[in-house]
């Protein structure tokens, strides 16, 4: 049997209460191998109509919630950080409010976390419902394929992640590094020997659209670009070829506009493809082994 784990689930203001309720439901209702705790971390204060959807998931799920209420608004890092430390096992799933876990997700992660430190899959991504699949994002599988991809690149799609707790903290957690705090720390992580492995197969839906492309651009977002890649060579986890690519290759993409990232992003993160046939969540009739998935 896998490990027992919990499931950390960040809230903040912006979300809306239709999707967190969705996403919730997905990653607990629906799922085929449920978690054992799940952490809800609200960061900041949320307005009425949200804190009422958090507490009628909390008194409705079919495991034991906890809520850690913060007070001011900190960041999806230091938040997550927070969480962590609420978790009463060692594994631990991540679940954004506003994505949609397909039910065999965990079914087919936590198995593998009985030889790894962390463990991520592909996934789909969506505008509106899931029936519009815009993209695919398949990470790379072979170890030496991670290690090299993630000079470059997260090799981790973060909404699909399964990770050992012990080893987050041992790289010393997230952080507050805005929208790079995932990619910092998967780095760190590699660094110090964890154990990686990805699922090539979609687990998730990942909800994209407009604000997501404009999110990841301007002065704000450049400036944390530059600093990540700072780190990574003062660390020795880039060359000094690799930190000057990255600087032009990735600091570029932070200034170009919105809708031109998204032309770029498409064609080379983003794969085009259809949901598979099959039942309405795009899982096939019948599910693949997770070693299956693995070796594809």
């Amino acid at each position: 049997m896998p490990e027992p784990f919990s499931l950390l689930f960040p809230v903040y203001d912006g979300n809306q209460p239709d999707h967190v309720q969705r996403a919730f439901h997905s990653a607990v209702h629906d799922q085929t191998l449920r978690p054992h705790q799940v952490i809800i971390v609200r960061d900041g204060p949320v307005r009425t109509e949200l804190a009422a959807c958090l507490d009628e998931l909390r008194k409705s799920s079919p495991v034991p919630v906890t809520l850690v209420a913060l007070e001011d608004n900190v960041g999806l890092g230091p938040a997550l950080d927070t969480g962590l430390a609420a978790s009463r096992f060692d594994v631990v799933a991540r679940m954004d409010a506003d994505d949609i876990a397909l039910p065999h997700r965990f079914e087919v992660e936590l198995p593998l976390m009985e030889d790894a430190d962390i463990v991520g899959a592909g996934l789909y991504e969506f505008v509106g419902d899931t029936d519009t699949i815009v993209g695919q994002r398949v990470p790379p599988v072979d170890p030496r394929g991670i290690a090299r991809y993630a000079r470059l690149h997260d090799p981790f799609n973060h909404p699909t992640i399964v990770y050992r707790r012990q080893a987050v903290l041992a790289a010393g957690g997230y952080g507050d590094l805005k929208l790079m705090e995932d990619y910092a720390l998967f780095a760190r992580m590699l660094q110090a020997g964890a154990r990686a492995v990805n699922v090539a197969d979609p687990l998730v839906f990942y909800r994209v659209g407009e604000a997501a492309f404009k999110r990841r651009g301007g002065t704000a977002l450049l400036r944390s670009e530059l600093r990540l890649q700072r780190e990574f060579r003062r660390t020795g986890f880039t060359s000094r070829a690799q930190y000057l690519r990255n600087v032009a290759l990735r600091g570029g993409y932070r200034l170009v506009p919105w809708w031109l990232r998204r032309a770029v992003y498409r064609p080379v993160v983003g794969h085009l493809a259809a949901v598979p046939p099959g039942r309405p969540d795009g899982t096939s009739g019948s599910q693949a082994s997770p070693q299956g998935l693995v070796n594809r």
